[in-house]
């Protein structure tokens, strides 16, 4: 009878692991020079968020950082409808079937409001959706419900 109480502990034990296996690594994407370069990661959201602001702990400098313009040698991807990705995970990253490996990038919205962010692979088609960081989707103004169309570029 006791190997039964042990079995519900051992799993929860592993559930905690969760977030661990899905943490973005530290290693330097493999690329250019931008994709070796250091990022400072934004803090976590705080256990009790339940706004976007709350969400969004990324500073007025890393905003900022990231509405920089356009880097010269970026090369269109391609267009892709976005959906709100993990709203727990910081900063500004595009989870995209675009990309085979982790590199930095830009994202342009439909009005033209752009942010760079990390972009991350996932699987599926080219034609297949990505999923937009909430700070990078307030960052180029789109309602954090909508599905917008974005262009998607590697090399900012």
């Amino acid at each position: 009878m006791k190997p039964l109480f042990l079995l519900p502990l051992l799993v929860l034990a592993a559930c905690s692991e969760l977030p661990r296996l899905n943490a973005p690594s530290s290693e330097p994407a493999a690329g250019g020079a931008e994709a070796t370069r250091p990022q400072a990661r934004p803090a976590a959201p705080p256990a009790g968020a339940r706004t976007a602001e709350a969400y969004d702990t990324t500073t007025a400098e890393e905003r900022a950082e990231a509405s920089a313009p356009q880097a010269a040698g970026e090369r269109l991807l391609g267009r892709s409808v976005a959906s709100l990705g993990d709203p727990a995970r910081p900063g500004f990253w595009v989870e995209t079937p675009l990309v085979s490996a982790p590199t930095q990038g830009r994202v342009v919205a439909p009005g033209g409001k752009s942010a760079r962010v990390e972009l991350i692979p996932i699987e599926g088609p080219a034609s297949g959706g990505s999923r937009l960081s909430l700070a990078a989707m307030r960052l180029i103004g789109v309602p954090l419900t909508d599905l917008p169309t974005v262009e998607i570029y590697s090399g900012g």
